[in-house]
Order: C-alpha cells, then sequence, then structure tokens
C-alpha cells in the first residue's frame, strides 16, 4: 500500500564497524547498509513500510504522538530540531 505522504525528518548517517548505520530520532528508527547511500536508501524503504504499518494496523495517530509528533491542521508534523551537536562529557 503506498500512502501519499512526505515528511522532512532529521536523519543521521553514523558509521559502527564496516556498516552505515542511518538513525531518526523523530521515528526512533534506524537502518543499516554497506554504503552511505545503502543506508540511506534502506532507511527510506524503513520509513516507507513503518507507515504503511501504523496506518494497516490504524495506530498513526497514537503512535506518532508518543513520538512527540504534533497535528497542525489535521496534518501531523515531526518534532522540529533545535540543535544538533557533539557534546564533550565526563564519565
Amino acid at each position: 500500500m503506498e500512502l501519499n505522504l512526505s515528511y522532512s525528518l532529521p536523519v543521521t548517517i553514523f558509521k559502527e564497524g564496516d556498516a552505515f548505520v542511518a538513525y531518526s530520532p523523530a521515528l526512533d528508527l534506524s537502518t543499516a547498509g554497506l554504503s552511505e547511500q545503502d543506508a540511506k536508501r534502506m532507511f527510506e524503504e524503513a520509513t516507507q513500510l513503518f507507515f504503511e504499518e501504523l496506518a494497516e494496523m490504524g495506530t498513526t495517530e497514537s503512535v506518532l504522538t508518543d513520538l512527540g509528533w504534533e497535528k497542525e491542521a489535521g496534518v501531523f508534523q515531526p518534532p522540529m530540531v533545535v540543535q544538533q551537536s557533539m557534546m564533550q562529557v565526563r564519565v
């Protein structure tokens, strides 16, 4: 089932061993690939499947709300990234 939705999501790509990992806190979803492009492609596919499953299960509103999405004029909007940075922490 193809949904006709379009969102701009924050996605971080990082290297973990030999793999590239794509992660979005807006969906708490990650995928991996052998290259940066592969990770992005896999993330796009996983996002499509994620939204299809939500629609099929009838849980879109509750899941997106739990992830911090807000409905504006009847359309869900992902949480806005205010800042992303590297922080030095002492443990």
